[in-house]
């Protein structure tokens, strides 16, 4: 018994040894090994240099990033200008015109009517407190205001009547048209819509006229309709035309009802600041009126002769006496000899319906504005009033106001803007070498030629030297008139 219990005991201690307890540390699976201090310490700072220069890596990617983001940024910002500026460029100042209009309807449209009622009463009271009313001793006498335009028997066609607004607004848009006013009359870009007489269109014809101007558009039809009128326009834009065919067709309404005979007249008036202009007008009147009263080959029936009158200052007015002895219509005058016709009652302007102020801004300039307050003083009757400039300023602005009725506004471009259709090169050139490269110029352009000068000494220079280096010149000073047939 004894040997068998010690030979079970050496086999569970023989077992006890070939299997480990749990927990060992010398177990396969759970063995780690060990690595020195100064291993470690090296290992960690590997690892942390490893670190940081991931973290400069990341610093310098995100630098580059950023740089990438501002430079796109500033080139956006940089296009974004350019075509900002290529839109200013190609908006013209009659488009931001209409955007500021546009504007303020919509600033008014959210003002409420008592801010609106408030601003109008302001508006009424300044004017009255600033301006002088121009109207004759009789009207003022009498206590007389005009509150509405004169009435006329001109309509515009049906299917021009039946446009809508935004038609109207749009054909403005298309010939660059900016009308301001009350019940604006619709533009017309026909002269047979405007039911002009058919020898005026032959005529217009004949001199290659063939479709009215900006200008005209909306002109003619304003006039046309009685309504008084600002109208802004360059030089060669076609406004002779516009204030004088109205004046010209009124002037014949009135010969059709009752021939007008000695002592009566005139139906209107054009006032002009100038001999030339007034000289340049009455012969456009009177090529105008001679087409209308001659039968054309298709055998329309001639209309009333219109006869005008010239008053300026340099003619001798026996020469028009001719006219005055059978009673005139219309008057083309400068504002001097026109008052002083008529403090001499040479004529009266009973029957007179129609003034028109051609370069307004020239007259007012000039000195002539109490000359065309003397002359509206001798109105005695509404009349139907145009004031033609070039430019606008605050002078003519209140002349208007002072004088006009409703007014229509009608601008056809930036006002004092020169003509397009002339070519303008300037050449910068020393003072004492301007003769030579005058001459230079002369050589180079076909006749003919006019020469502008600052003051007349210099013209008088000018003369002499081309008086030696041209052998047939025409130059004209003021104080030193030469002629000749030919111009260099």
């Amino acid at each position: 018994m004894a040997t068998t219990t010690n030979s079970s005991y050496s086999k569970r201690v023989r077992s006890r040894s070939r299997s480990p307890p749990p927990g060992d540390p010398y177990d396969a699976g759970d063995y780690v090994p060990y690595v020195p201090v100064a291993k470690r310490r090296e290992e960690r700072v590997k690892r942390l240099e490893q670190l940081a220069s991931t973290d400069e890596a990341e610093a310098r990617r995100r630098q580059r990033e950023e740089a990438k983001r501002r430079e796109e940024e500033a080139d956006e910002e940089r296009q974004a200008d350019e075509a900002r500026e290529e839109a200013r460029r190609q908006r013209t100042l009659l488009d931001r015109a209409q955007e500021v209009k546009k504007k303020k309807a919509e600033e008014d449209a959210q003002k409420t009517e008592l801010e609106k009622l408030e601003e109008a009463d302001k508006e009424i009271l300044e004017a009255i407190a600033s301006r002088k009313k121009l109207v004759s001793d009789w009207e003022r006498a009498k206590g007389i205001q005009y509150t509405e335009s004169l009435k006329t028997t001109w309509r515009p066609p049906r299917f021009v009547r039946d446009r809508t607004e935004e038609e109207n607004t749009k054909i403005r848009e298309t010939h660059h048209i900016i009308a301001e006013g009350d019940n604006i009359p619709p533009p017309i870009a026909s002269f047979a819509d405007m039911k002009v007489p058919k020898q005026l269109l032959l005529h217009f014809k004949s001199k290659r006229i063939f479709a009215p101007t900006p200008i005209q558009i909306q002109g003619l039809p304003t006039a046309f309709s009685g309504r008084d009128m600002i109208g802004i326009a360059f030089t060669g834009s076609g406004k002779t035309l516009t204030f004088c065919l109205p004046l010209i067709m009124l002037a014949m309404e009135e010969e059709a009802k009752l021939p007008f005979q000695r002592g009566e007249g005139p139906v209107g008036i054009i006032l002009c600041p100038s001999r030339e202009l007034a000289n340049q007008t009455y012969e456009n009147v009177l090529e105008w009126t001679n087409a209308l009263a001659t039968s054309s080959e298709s055998g329309e029936h001639p209309y009333p002769r219109v006869r005008t009158l010239l008053c300026m200052g340099g003619i001798n007015m026996s020469e028009q006496s001719h006219v005055m002895g059978q009673g005139f219509h219309i008057v083309v005058a400068t504002p001097g000899r026109l008052m002083d016709m008529l403090e001499k009652h040479k004529f009266t302007l009973d029957s007179c319906r129609y003034l028109c102020m051609d370069e307004a801004d020239r007259m007012i300039d000039l000195g002539f504005e109490e000359d065309v307050r003397t002359i509206m003083g001798f109105f005695k009757h509404q009349r139907q009033t145009l004031l033609f400039s070039a430019t606008m300023p605050r002078k003519i602005q209140d002349f208007a106001q002072q004088s006009l009725i409703q007014p229509i506004l009608v601008n056809v471009g930036r006002a004092g803007a020169a003509n397009l259709d002339v070519l303008q090169v300037v050449e910068y050139v020393k003072q004492e070498a301007k003769m030579v490269y005058l001459l230079e110029c002369l050589q180079k352009t076909p006749p003919p030629v006019i020469i502008f000068s600052e003051n007349k000494n210099e013209v008088d220079d000018i003369q002499e030297y081309l008086l030696l280096k041209v052998s047939r010149p025409w130059l004209f000073t003021g104080a030193n008139p030469k002629r000749n047939d030919s111009t260099p």
